[in-house]
């Protein structure tokens, strides 16, 4: 006997005509092969898309997520291993559709990575605490994956 699937019904819809989030990504948790942190900003980034909304997303990537920002050669290097980057595509894909990428300087600093170690259009800010107080006094929401 097969069991008849209901369809989802949204109780709670939201539409906002203007988002300004930094999404602080300290560690990566996976939904399969994927991070989670990644999956909600694609999630989110599709959401202003289709409300047409003015926004401002910024991602810092700090202490053990901090490598997702590498180059190839530098994460290699990172990580002890010869494959390359596997979250290079996902980044430029967010880059590409306005998500500003940020790098926390102290999380650099303590694994000796510099701006050239970077995939294209990250930027290091001074560390990843004051730079979301920054942000959060500046009306941003914070988002802590």
């Amino acid at each position: 006997m097969s069991e008849t699937k209901t369809p989802l019904f949204i109780d709670i819809p939201v539409e906002l005509k203007e988002v300004k989030s930094v999404h602080s990504i300290g560690a990566l948790q996976f939904e399969g092969d994927l991070p989670a942190a990644i999956f909600h900003l694609q999630l989110i980034t599709t959401d202003i898309a289709n409300w047409n909304a003015a926004s401002e997303v910024i991602v810092v990537f700090h202490t053990n997520a901090g490598h997702v920002t590498l180059n190839d050669e530098a994460y290699n290097a990172s990580r002890n291993i010869a494959t390359g980057n596997p979250y290079k595509k996902l980044v430029a894909d967010l880059i590409g559709i306005g998500v500003k990428v940020e790098l926390c300087g102290a999380t650099a600093k303590v694994n000796g990575w510099a701006n050239a170690d970077l995939l294209p259009h990250i930027k290091i800010n001074l560390d990843a605490m004051a730079r979301t107080i920054q942000l959060v006094q500046q009306g941003f929401v914070k988002i802590t994956e």
